[in-house]
């Protein structure tokens, strides 16, 4: 009897051990694609309290070649295209004895490796830029290499020439680009003068109404931002809403949409307005080229919103689903955090449904907002999928400062999250951490399963 107690007892001690040897290795792996730029396990896993200065850091290398497509445009069709982790095993989850540490471990100081690696990643920054136009200079561009390229950051002159390529609604052959282009931008401004341009004689009273909501909600987005104050801003994002409103009747408008408008807008006036957009004014432009900004905010806001369709039909099933898989899988990454929410009443919904419905644009400093989104363009069709992971990350973020707040201070304070003062340091982090979860988990459903 004693023997076969000592065996199971050294059975179970195996199985742990093998288990984290493979999540040492995973970790391994993860800091292999960052492409020399190695981060030590801890940092990519814990709670930061004073983060080294790595803000020249990329995020990691990730392909992923399921595309948004343009109908009826044949040109450069891929399958999905996924580069795994390669591991010695298959994808398992966390032992329960390592599920605190993940989270509760605490930063160790900035080790020599770390300062090297962020030199290292300062001298690639020129190599990435001759990456990217060796890719966009091409008379086919090859969107599987550019997604590549994009997911760790776009540089800000290539962005609004990147995200129409990623969107699809750019075709990848440069031939027919400024054709596709310059009939999509006409088609838009046909769709504003028989939509728009009319007296609210010859709209329905629900078309009035949701009008109204979209002139109510205009001066509402991105407050903290003086640009958006503007009366001329205020009056394209006006007309971009109204119009993909009425061209999409499932949903109509929905409150939450006009947040995601914005990074288009900052994206393709780039092109146009020099300086920082604190120094940006509409009316330095023509007609036309409003005309045309807006054009392209419109078609990009279609195609990240095809593939999100049900976020914004009735009752928004989109995000309830993924609220719930966040809930998992926070449940499966930090044990403590989740049972102590849930011991204090509070439900994800409360406040992670704001996160999916505006994308985390109201949860961070904006001049990030652009940065993030290269992530979440490179991702493409499996982007709603991808931001659990990031929502996750973003979460847990705060794990220690969670589990000491009772329900009032923990509503308050995931309403106000501190990321006033956070640079690119922090949200390169927090995508690191996605990265690696959902290399991790991803392969295996069965840890997010009930």
């Amino acid at each position: 009897m004693k023997n076969d107690h000592n065996n199971r007892e050294h059975n179970k001690d195996t199985t742990v051990g093998i288990l984290d040897s493979r999540f040492n290795q995973t970790l391994r792996n993860v800091q292999g694609l960052l492409k020399g730029r190695s981060i030590p396990g801890k940092i990519l896993l814990s709670q930061r309290v004073d983060p080294p200065d790595n803000s020249n850091l990329y995020s990691p290398t990730y392909i992923r070649s399921a595309s948004y497509t343009e109908a009826g445009t044949s040109d450069h069709t891929s399958e999905t295209v996924e580069e795994e982790v390669h591991s010695t095993s298959k994808p398992f989850g966390i032992p329960k004895e390592n599920k605190s540490k993940i989270s509760a471990s605490n930063v160790e100081s900035p080790s020599e490796e770390v300062r090297k690696s962020s030199v290292g990643a300062r001298a690639t920054d020129s190599a990435r830029v001759v990456k990217f136009t060796k890719v966009l200079s091409g008379t086919m561009v090859i969107l599987d290499k550019l997604r590549e390229l994009a997911w760790s950051g776009v540089p800000d002159y290539m962005r609004p020439t990147v995200w129409r390529l990623l969107l699809g609604y750019a075709p990848p052959n440069s031939d027919r680009r400024e054709g596709v282009l310059r009939r999509k931008r006409l088609e838009y401004l046909d769709c504003v003068s028989q939509y728009y341009d009319i007296p609210d004689t010859e709209r329905s009273d629900d078309e009035i109404n949701m009008l109204r909501q979209i002139a109510v909600d205009c001066p509402r987005t991105v407050p903290d931002v003086p640009f958006f104050q503007q009366q001329q801003v205020q009056k394209s994002l006006e007309r971009i809403l109204y119009t993909w409103a009425i061209r999409h009747p499932a949903s109509g408008y929905v409150q939450g949409i006009n947040d995601l408008v914005t990074p288009f807008l900052v994206a393709f006036l780039s092109e146009y307005l020099q300086g920082g957009i604190d120094n940006w004014s509409m009316s330095d432009l023509s007609s036309d080229e409003i005309s045309n900004v807006e054009a392209d905010c419109y078609w990009c806001l279609s195609k990240l919103l095809d593939g999100m369709q049900d976020h914004y039909t009735f009752a928004q099933p989109g995000i309830q689903r993924l609220v719930f898989k966040l809930k998992e899988l926070v449940r499966r990454i930090d044990d403590p955090v989740s049972s102590h929410m849930e011991q204090q009443g509070l439900e994800f919904l409360q406040f992670a449904f704001r996160w999916f419905n505006c994308l985390l644009i109201r949860e961070i400093p904006f001049h990030l907002v652009t940065r993030l989104w290269d992530t979440y363009l490179a991702e493409g069709d499996a982007l709603p999928d991808f931001l659990v992971y990031i929502f996750a990350s973003f979460l847990l973020t705060w794990s220690d400062k969670l589990q000491k707040l009772e329900f009032q201070e923990l509503v308050m304070f995931l309403q106000h999250l501190p990321t006033k003062n956070w640079t690119h340091q922090e949200l390169e982090m927090v995508l690191s951490r996605a990265f690696m979860w959902h290399s991790m988990f991803n392969n295996s459903p069965s840890h997010l399963a009930n």
